[in-house]
Formats: C-alpha cells, structure tokens, sequence
C-alpha cells in the first residue's frame, strides 16, 4: 500500500466506525481496561478493520494494535524482532473522545528493522491529515511543513508540558501544563511550535513511534532523559519530546533534577 492508500485506510475507517459516535456514545459503548484507561467500541472496532487492511497487504509483517495487545500482551514479543512492523492507535485520546473533545486522531507507523519510515495521523474532527516518510519530510494536507523556527526572546523561558504532576518544579523552565489526553497531539503540539518540549511517563509505541518520527524530519528530537535514543521496541518509560537537539538538552537536566529530587504523583494528568 502507497502512503495516500494508508491514509484513505484511516480516513476510512474513522468515517465508518469513530466519527458516527462522536458525541454519541452509550454507556454500554465504554468501558475501562484499567482504572481510569477507557476503551469504546469505536477503539476495537476501528482496530479490527485497520489491521485487517494492513495484515491483507502485508502478510509477513507484525501489526502491533493498541487494543489487541491489552488483550495479548505476548504480542510484543513478536514486535520487539520484528524486521517488518506497523503499530496502530486506532483511536489516540480516548478520554477526549469519551468526553465530547475534538482532541483526537487515528495514528498509523510503519517499522522496518524497528526503525520508524512511515507514519499517519488523522484528526478526523480538524480534517487535518499529517504524513511522514523518513528522508521525505513532513506533510500536512498535501502542504510540507518546515521545522519551527526558534524565535523565542532570550529572557523567555521554554514552555512544556508533561503527562504526570511533579511534586518539585523544574529549575529555568515556564511553568509545566497539562499536555492533551492524547500522546499524538502533544507530539503534534511540539512540532508544530504550540510547546517546546513534552514528557511523557509511558512510552506504549503504538502512542509515540508517529509523533517521533515526525519530530525526526523536522529537526527536532525524541529520547530518553539519560539522553540515549528512543527505541520503540524496548520499553523503559519517560521519553522526552523536543522542538530541536538543543531543546532536548537545555530541558532535559531540569527535568531529571525534578524527578529526583521530588518525585512525581502517580496520578497522570494527560496523554491517552
């Protein structure tokens, strides 16, 4: 399948079996994989149909969905060696979606050799679609976009946001803000020069390996705080987003000095 056959796949789906429910869901249409971790019947179903599609296609390759892997967790075994994989958010932002909030998207990436060269997002409520393809830039309705110029004054401080509540505030950062219930929004909202910088305490690849390799094309960084690369296929928990390199590393130190110095609530305060 071509990139546009990918993205109609995902456009498809959500006008098929996610935007019909918007702001219509029944009680009997949710419910909760975890305390607090919602799923609806727009998630599974439009988790079947995406696989399926790409399964038909690409027989040989592991499809690691969001849904399919509460269900059989074994299933990350099987991405973790896979030369050929696709990870699918069938429904990123959930609780937004639950809640009547427009913040939502179907993401699709593929991996070859756990490396991210594609990837899709579409925000089915904004009609924004965005596409990558590794060496090839970033796409957002046909239009490239180019990296966010750095045009803030010298006295402003870098503005983020992270997924959980730090008890000891970061040292020469904004103030932190609560990012979307939807970890590829917040990836968005970066790249797109919203925010600077995004923490995040879970690393689901099916959440991040779009954003990440967005950000990648666009001059800007994804990794782990000791500054080591992100690699999809190992999860190891707090990954930090970031507009450019030096981004990453000017936040990255405040950062880690909060954490041990403080702690974090173990309540999440964004990002599905």
């Amino acid at each position: 399948m071509d990139s546009d056959e990918i993205l109609a796949l995902l456009m498809d789906t959500a006008a098929e079996v996610i935007t019909p429910r918007f702001r219509s869901l029944t009680s009997q249409d949710i419910a909760q994989k975890d305390p607090g971790d919602l799923v609806t019947v727009a998630d599974r179903e439009a988790e079947v149909i995406i696989t399926a599609a790409l399964r038909d296609r690409f027989p040989a390759a592991v499809v690691v969905g969001e849904e399919a892997t509460a269900a059989d967790p074994a299933i990350m075994d099987a991405f973790s060696s896979a030369e050929h994989a696709f990870t699918v958010d069938p429904l990123d932002g959930t609780k937004n979606f639950v809640e009547g909030s427009p913040d939502y998207a179907v993401m699709v990436a593929e991996l070859r050799g756990g490396r991210p060269v594609r990837s899709w997002i579409w925000q089915p409520e904004a009609a924004l679609a965005y596409v990558a393809e590794s060496g090839g830039g970033v796409w957002r309705n046909g239009v490239r976009l180019e990296p966010v110029s750095p045009t803030r004054a010298h006295d402003t401080l870098p503005r983020g946001a992270t997924s959980v509540s730090l008890r000891t505030a970061p040292k020469g950062l904004a103030a932190l803000t609560t990012p979307p219930w939807s970890a590829g929004m917040a990836h968005l909202a970066v790249l797109t020069g919203q925010l600077d910088f995004v923490l995040f305490r879970k690393d689901w690849p099916w959440d991040h390996v779009p954003g990440v390799l967005m950000a990648t094309e666009l001059a800007g960084r994804v990794g782990r705080l000791d500054g080591t690369p992100y690699d999809p296929r190992r999860r190891q928990g707090w990954l930090l987003s970031a507009s450019t390199t030096q981004m990453f590393e000017t936040v990255r130190g405040p950062l880690c000095e909060a954490l041990d110095a403080g702690g974090h609530d173990a309540r999440p305060t964004g990002q599905s």
